[in-house]
């Protein structure tokens, strides 16, 4: 595999650096502290990007190449995973934004996402565990008995034991309602789990001697997800004997090839409840909301990846030009540079994104934020959607540029498109996020909404301010239609619409640092958004 400019770490760092001192909440959210300040960040993504460098992108070819396999009782991952997860769990990287009372280092969220994007460009399969074990020691620093929160939060916070989020079945996929695998509360107070989960990454692995699924269980009569409970099931008890958890076996799949993707057995398991009987999806989103804004870094250290690789490749590749003259670099030639700044755009917008609902998640912990929590609930599906189609076609997008050396695997390229597909699949189709923008961001709720129009209504100019106020009126025509059915069939261009109006607000603080960049983003704006503007009258007709 070729390796020479395809990873750029140190540009990624200036980036993310530029695109928070465009941040409004960025201010706010340092404001509100006395141990983050901008010089603490450049030295935080310093470190990321090394670790990133040194440690994580070796693994990535080794990754898709070795896999993951069954033996000896237990999912065995590619040994080098060994050192890296101590690499990471050692370096404080698990607990970044973690309280402090459990062993982590209590910074904003938006730290751990800026850092956390650098990670995902190196090997987002082994950041696979990483992910799932930080949001597991978030969700049970809030909801689980402070007995096992005080044993779990730092055990994890030090890699000594991680977490998987558990909710699919057979029978029940976003179809949550339909879940069957069932807890009972013996005389004993104990609960015990049966039934099977499926799609669980590092649902078993070598990496920790004991693994948490975050359950969702049925414990009562009520129908649909009235009745699901949340659990803690270990897959070993504190005295180290086996909790009846089986890995049945692994799945076979198209790419992220060393994240082990686990069909899970429970019979019996001993769990502990977390939070308040039969309200389990409800307090499972906050490990959720997490997973979420983690698929948004992975598609952005995708497309990072991405461009770097497209644009050193077009700097070095040498094609074209008069015949009496030495041919010229590829990143002349006026259609690849078009290629190149239309990645470019994307991946910067998806950056300022990521950063702005990652100050917004903090601000929501601030009493005087009234509508921050509103913001976060209407962006998280655009980031989850965005981030997971820019990613993937952004990667796609720099195959293009590479020509036929892209879709070989001398390149990297080839995996990174099939390590993405999955990003818009994984938790929670771009259907479902399409379905959740438009009914429970709009029409249950528009608080989030209006949050957002406030914020990008203000000040805004040129094409931007029109396909903001286009936008607006177009939520107006959704919420007069009385047929759920056929505003369903607009929700897909309703989100796309929905991101075209956050890139308008978003793009100017581009602008900032990458002047070309904001200017591929706005291309053509408002003939883009015309697009899906006239296909939801369609749908609606």
């Amino acid at each position: 595999m070729k390796d020479f400019a395809t990873r750029r770490s140190a540009d990624q760092q200036r980036r993310t650096l530029a695109a928070l001192a465009a941040t409004p909440g960025w201010a706010a959210v340092c404001a509100a502290r006395d141990d983050i300040d901008d010089h603490v960040v450049a030295a935080i993504l310093e470190a990321a990007g090394a670790l990133t460098d040194e440690v994580l992108a070796p693994l990535d070819r080794v990754a898709d190449q070795q896999g993951c396999r069954i033996g000896a009782g237990r999912v065995q991952v590619p040994q080098a995973y060994h050192a890296a997860f101590r690499a990471v769990a050692e370096g404080g990287w698990m607990g970044l934004d973690l309280p402090q009372d459990f062993g982590g280092s209590g910074l904003p969220i938006t730290v751990q996402a800026a850092a956390g994007q650098i990670f995902d460009g190196g090997c987002p399969a082994f950041n696979m565990v990483t992910g799932a074990s930080r949001a597991g020691a978030v969700l049970l620093a809030e909801r689980a008995p402070a007995d096992v929160a005080a044993l779990w939060v730092p055990d994890l916070i030090a890699g000594r034991r991680s977490t998987t989020i558990c909710i699919s079945e057979p029978g029940a996929g976003s179809d949550v309602g339909r879940i069957s695998t069932r807890a009972v509360q013996g005389e004993d107070g104990v609960w015990r789990v049966t039934g099977q989960k499926i799609w669980i990454s590092f649902g078993d692995h070598d990496l920790t001697p004991v693994i948490g699924h975050c359950l969702l269980a049925r414990t009562g009569e009520g129908a649909g997800t009235r009745g699901l409970s949340l659990f803690l099931v270990p897959s070993r008890r504190e005295d180290g004997s086996e909790n009846g958890v089986t890995a049945l076996r692994l799945e076979e799949k198209m790419g992220l090839h060393g994240s082990p993707t686990c069909v899970m057995e429970f019979a019996g398991a001993e769990a502990v409840l977390l939070g308040e009987p039969e309200r389990g999806l409800v307090q499972l989103f906050t490990m959720i909301e997490l997973m979420r804004l983690q698929t948004g870094c992975q598609g952005l250290g995708a497309a990072s990846r991405a461009c770097d690789i497209a644009e050193s490749y077009a700097e070095e590749r040498l094609q074209g030009g008069a015949p009496t003259e030495p041919p010229v670099a590829i990143a002349r030639h006026p259609d690849v540079r078009r290629q190149l700044g239309a990645m470019r755009g994307a991946t910067e917008v998806l950056r300022v994104a990521v950063l702005e609902i990652a100050c917004a998640m903090d601000l929501a912990r601030q009493p005087a934020e009234d509508d921050a929590a509103a913001l976060v609930a209407y962006l998280l599906p655009l980031i989850k959607a965005f981030g997971a189609e820019t990613g993937f076609d952004v990667v796609n997008a720099g195959i293009q540029v590479l020509g036929g050396a892209g879709y070989t695997a001398e390149w990297p390229l080839e995996q990174m498109l099939r390590d993405s597909r999955v990003l818009a699949i994984y938790e929670g189709t771009t259907g479902m996020q399409g379905i959740d923008f438009l009914e429970r961001q709009l029409i249950r709720n528009r608080a989030g909404f209006d949050a957002f129009i406030r914020r990008a209504g203000a000040g805004g100019e040129g094409d931007g301010a029109v396909v903001i106020a286009r936008f607006a009126a177009l939520a107006d025509v959704l919420l007069s239609c009385p047929d759920a059915d056929k505003r369903l069939m607009a929700a897909d261009d309703w989100l796309r619409a929905g991101w075209l109006a956050l890139t308008c607000w978003l793009a100017p603080r581009v602008a900032s640092y990458d002047a070309p960049a904001r200017d591929h983003a706005m291309a053509q704006m408002k003939a883009r958004f015309a697009v899906h503007e006239a296909a939801v009258h369609a749908a609606l007709a």
